[in-house]
């Protein structure tokens, strides 16, 4: 029977052919294509987040809210500890990531890679630069830190953290600028919403195509190509600056509009965040970098009423919402300023008082219509602020506030105080005698007692004069301490003392000898 019809490789096959040999090429790469096809299916999604701003500690707190469980925040770091990676944020670029969980804190949505500057300088520009890549532009998004406790140095900081960014972005190379243009054009086309939606929840014009919005004053005009969020950390502070400084709505009012309005200008969002409070920062960041849950749909909804809870997510926002805050905010001239501004190189950020940089830039100086300079002339800083001072502390010019410290601290001082007084009353108590205080009143026998008269109080039915009762009691103490006197007077100690002398010498009489001192046998 002929073997011709046999498979090949089959292991029925007879002789040494039964086995495919190492030179069969369609069969070389089978298992590299298959493992690279299993490979590419569990790949994870991976995002950036390029974190602008603020302190190492800060940071710290920012990616620690991040990546905080939202089912069970009493969850401290020190508990998840095994699975929280290192942080290196101390020099230049930092670097850190983090796997993003499913709601059943088991599945692995994205991992994000988080890259960290604090300060906004040009000689950072070219560590920037590798990070945004045709390929990883769509999966990035750029978060700027700002903290409650300088909200006066806010728009200088977004300021040189925008040029600092369109120096980098100009500068890539026209296949990543295409891809930016296209991230925005999506973002731009988005519902207004928090939440993506397919182009039939949006509307379809009698042609079939979806309804895109059309773009409000001051909307998307600067865009930076790749999604922007600031978040104001700390904003547990604005209490402590309404109390110590004499803040007032209007301040916390004007801030929120100036914020607003140029990050409208970028299609950015913008939330303020509280240290260990449950916030929507978690669900802001996971949908502006297109990470959903699985198995639990998360909704994010705006808050523009609470002070310290403010959410305003991208294409939510628009003048008409900004300007019922509150009246006279000139929206057009900070729209207009910003863009001019916006399009220098950036500038150092000086450790010292923001009050006096303005000096350093003399357009702002000559026209008035920088957004920075309207900015700072009304948010000051309170500790050189003047018009914000008591009355009281305006009479001296070199202080015009009173510095507070904190309750631990004024407890601690306050308890060396009590020490210090505790050791002169005792060195006091040393040096000088003691007062004797008079047993009575009634000891005095002058002029007082003649208007008193006798003092008496009833005693089991027995009606007792006091005078008569304390007179008696001196005159017994008196025979009492008569009787001590009597019995260990200098006599009686005399003749005690030379009985034992004559005793002693007893003990030591020699033979044929008698004591000295005393009369012979």
């Amino acid at each position: 029977m002929s073997t011709s019809n046999q498979i090949p490789g089959s292991r029925l096959g007879a002789g040494n052919n039964s086995r495919p040999s190492s030179k069969d090429g369609p069969k070389k790469n089978i298992w590299s294509s298959l493992l690279d096809n299993v490979a590419n299916g569990k790949r994870l999604p991976e995002k950036n987040i390029l974190i602008l701003g603020g302190t190492p500690e800060s940071q710290r707190e920012f990616l620690d809210t991040l990546s905080a469980d939202p089912s069970d925040p009493s969850l401290s770091n020190e508990n998840r500890k095994g699975r929280v990676p290192p942080i290196a944020n101390q020099f230049a670029l930092g670097y850190t990531y983090q796997d993003v969980l499913d709601a059943d804190q088991e599945d692995t949505l994205a991992r994000v890679s988080a890259y960290l500057l604090s300060e906004p300088s040009l000689s950072f520009a070219p560590l920037l630069k590798p990070l945004l890549t045709p390929q990883s532009v769509p999966e990035t998004l750029v978060v700027i830190l700002l903290d409650w406790s300088e909200p006066w140095t806010w728009i200088r900081r977004l300021r040189e953290w925008v040029r600092l960014l369109r120096h980098v972005l100009v500068s890539l190379d026209d296949e990543t600028k295409v891809s930016m243009e296209e991230t925005m054009t999506e973002w731009r086309d988005r519902k207004r919403g928090t939440e993506p939606s397919s182009a039939g929840a949006q509307g379809l014009t009698s042609s079939g195509g979806p309804v895109t919005m059309p773009l409000g004053p001051g909307e998307w005009d600067e865009g930076l190509g790749i999604p922007m969020c600031v978040v104001c950390q700390g904003a547990d502070k604005i209490e402590k600056l309404e109390k110590d400084h004499g803040w007032h709505e209007e301040e916390f009012d004007f801030i929120l509009q100036f914020l607003r309005t140029i990050l409208l200008k970028h299609g950015a969002s913008l939330i303020y965040t509280t240290p260990f409070l449950a916030n929507s920062l978690q669900s802001l960041i996971h949908s502006s970098l297109g990470i959903h849950s699985l198995l639990k749909r998360q909704s994010l909804k705006h808050n523009v009423i609470d002070r310290d809870k403010i959410l305003v997510p991208s294409n939510w926002d628009s003048w008409g919402k900004i300007r019922i805050i509150r009246d006279g905010f000139d929206m057009e001239g900070v729209s207009t300023g910003w863009s001019i501004e916006i399009q220098d190189l950036p500038e150092p950020l000086t450790n010292g008082p923001v009050e006096d940089k303005p000096q350093e830039d003399p357009t702002e100086m000559d026209d008035g219509t920088s957004a920075v300079t309207i900015f700072e002339q009304t948010i000051k800083d309170p500790k050189r602020d003047t018009s914000m001072a008591h009355p009281s502390s305006q009479q001296n010019s070199n202080k015009i506030e009173v510095e507070t410290t904190d309750l631990q601290g004024f407890l601690t001082k306050q308890l060396e105080v009590l020490e210090q007084l505790k050791i002169d009353d005792e060195k006091d108590r040393a040096t000088k005698p003691v007062p004797q205080l008079e047993m009575s009143p009634l000891e005095d026998n002058g002029r007082v007692n003649e208007h008193i008269g006798p003092v008496q109080f009833n005693m089991g039915g027995i009606q007792v004069d006091a005078d008569d009762m304390l007179r008696k009691l001196k005159e017994r103490e008196a025979s009492r301490s008569q009787r001590k006197e009597t019995i260990s007077s200098p006599g009686d100690e005399k003749a005690h003392n030379q009985a034992l002398a004559n005793f002693f010498a007893g003990l030591v009489k020699k033979p044929g000898s008698s004591p000295r001192g005393s009369p012979q046998a």
